[in-house]
Order: C-alpha cells, then structure tokens, then sequence
C-alpha cells in the first residue's frame, strides 16, 4: 500500500539503495529500485527514478550506467576505496589500545562506508589472532579528552593504576588524583602515552593512557615551557621507548611477582598466568627472539628466568658473557 507521506522520501531511500547495494561490481536495475521502494510503500514511475537518478549526480552522487540484456545503475566511486576501508580495519585491529568491544564498534561503522557486499570482505579482514588489546575501555574517551585539554591549552587531573598478579586496579597514591600539563599523545609499540611538563624540574613526564582513570579536563592553563626549553616529541619518543625484532620463538618465562605489571604490558591481560610459587609466576608465549628482547629480560635481573626451550636459554646466556667479557677482557689504558 502506497503510503502519501512516504513519497517525499523517495529520492533518499533511492540515495539508501546505490550506497548500501551497489558498488563496481555489483548493479541494479530500475525494476528491482521499483520493487525496493514499494516495500517503503513509495510508489515510483520509471520516469520520475530517471529523474531521480539525474538529481542525485547533480547533488554529486558518481552514479553510472552499464547495458547488458538490461540497463543496470551503480556507484562508480565513493569517499573511500575499499582498499582504504581494509586498511583502515586492519590497524584498528593493530592498535593495542582499542578493546575488543570498540573495535567491533568502529568496524561495523567502517563496513557503513561501502555496499553490504563489499562490506563482507571487510568481515573477513577483522580476525587477527593472538594481538594483545587493552582491557580499559574508557581509553577511547581518554585519548578524545586529552586531545581536547592539549587543543585548549588546559591541565587535566585523573587516577592512575597499575594490574595485581590477579589482574584487579590497584591505585597509585592510594587513589589519589595527578595532576598534569599535557604537551603531546604518542602512539609507540601499540601504547599510547600523554607526555607532560614537569615544571618544577623543567623536564617531561609520560604516562600509559590505558592506565589513567576518571580523567578531568581543568580550567586551569598548563604549566607554560620555559624559554629555553624544546620540546621535540620525535625526540623525546625516540630516546624513551623502544620495540622489539626478531625471530618468533615460543618461551615460557618465570617471574617474581612485582613483575606482573610489566608483563601484562608487554604481552597482553589476555595471557596466561600460573602461579609457580608465593612469589613466582610464569607465562607461555610466542616472542620475536633478539638482542632487544634479551635487553628487555636482562633490566628486570634476577627476577626473570627462561625456564625453556633450552637454545633460548643458551643463547641468553651467551648473550649475558658476551656483555660481562667486553669488561673483563679489557685492560684498563
């Protein structure tokens, strides 16, 4: 039944119809946009969609045409290739930093950009195995409100944790509120971090953006830098953080237990812990075995050991008397 009011809707649901179910490869005649409309209770002429179809390409809709035994319409292009969508998919599933539960969200808005077709092969890029994500899902709205206290030139406050070897918060300062000029957000080894201007000793500070809480944008205007002072974020990132390279190897690793925040850091809340000792713990997993990694496990000392394989071991262990032998084989000039 044809619905009086709904006519004047006809040209956007036509617009609903080339967006959601046309692309390069896939077409629709003006039958099948009769039948579509009618199910809205439009009532459509093949004149007036010609005359549709020509408005929408004024109003700047790429909308062409291909002949075969019948005349088919289409959306020839769009503000995003699907390349671009893919790739955009792709490094919303890379960023650590994004849960599990906004990653879906983000991507089903993506799959909004292109047809329902085009879309399922956007379906099919989501699934990344074994990619640690953040736990924290306020990190979205963190990194928008530090993002606004850094455009308006303003101080924030916030809470800041750190995970027990149970996983649970566990408040610096016993809860008690930091209170910060952000300068710049850095997005380094799959972690963002805001970096902030110490005044008192003329210096800057980072903090891991996914460890902040209950973040308040003040009134009051940042600590302004002192005239002498650079900040280059480049720099600054370059000389504080650091990746890893390598050859993947699976290691299993035991830990004292004031460690656990640094190895959920490094391999994710997802991972594994078992309980070794009352004040041990160990870990299974996939590592990019290398010199940076070996670094990594030589600053934390005795509190980490590689229980196995045994090569990893060895070579550890290699890595450790290659280091002690440069001083003990020099003489002193």
């Amino acid at each position: 039944m044809t619905v009086i009011g709904n006519q004047k809707l006809k040209i956007l649901y036509l617009m609903k119809m080339f967006t959601e179910l046309t692309d390069e490869d896939h077409s629709i005649r003006i039958s099948d946009m009769i039948e579509e409309l009618d199910k809205y209770g439009i009532s459509a002429e093949r004149k007036s969609i010609y005359a549709d179809i020509e408005t929408l390409k004024i109003f700047g809709m790429d909308i062409s045409m291909r002949k075969s035994k019948n005349t088919e319409y289409y959306l020839a292009s769009r503000d995003f290739e699907l390349a671009e969508l893919k790739l955009l998919v792709d490094a919303i599933q890379c960023s650590k930093f994004v849960t599990h539960k906004k990653s879906f969200e983000l991507i089903k808005k993506i799959e909004q950009l292109t047809s329902k077709k085009q879309a399922q092969t956007l379906q099919r890029q989501v699934y990344v195995a074994n990619r640690a994500k953040s736990v924290n899902e306020n990190i979205y709205y963190n990194v928008d409100k530090l993002h606004q206290a850094i455009a308006e030139n303003r101080k924030v406050s916030f809470r800041y944790f750190d995970y027990s070897i149970s996983k649970e918060k566990v408040y610096r300062k016993d809860g008690e509120r930091y209170y910060i000029s952000p300068y710049s957000l850095s997005w380094d080894d799959e972690n963002y971090y805001v970096i902030a201007y110490y005044e008192k000793h003329d210096s800057f500070v980072h903090y891991r953006v996914d460890r902040m809480s209950d973040i308040t944008v003040l009134d009051e205007i940042r600590n302004p830098l002192k005239e002498e002072t650079r900040f280059n974020i480049a720099e600054y990132a370059k000389q504080t953080f650091n990746m890893f390279n390598g050859i993947d190897e699976i290691v299993r690793l035991e830990f004292d237990n004031d460690l656990v925040n640094q190895v959920l850091d490094r391999f994710g809340a997802d991972i594994l812990i078992e309980k070794m000792s009352e004040s041990t713990f160990s870990i299974r997993t996939t590592v990019k075995v290398s010199s940076t990694f070996y670094s990594w496990l030589a600053q934390y000392g005795k509190k980490v050991r590689i229980i196995y394989p045994e090569q990893v071991k060895q070579d550890f262990v290699k890595f450790l008397n290659e280091i002690l032998n440069q001083y003990s084989n020099r003489k002193e000039s």
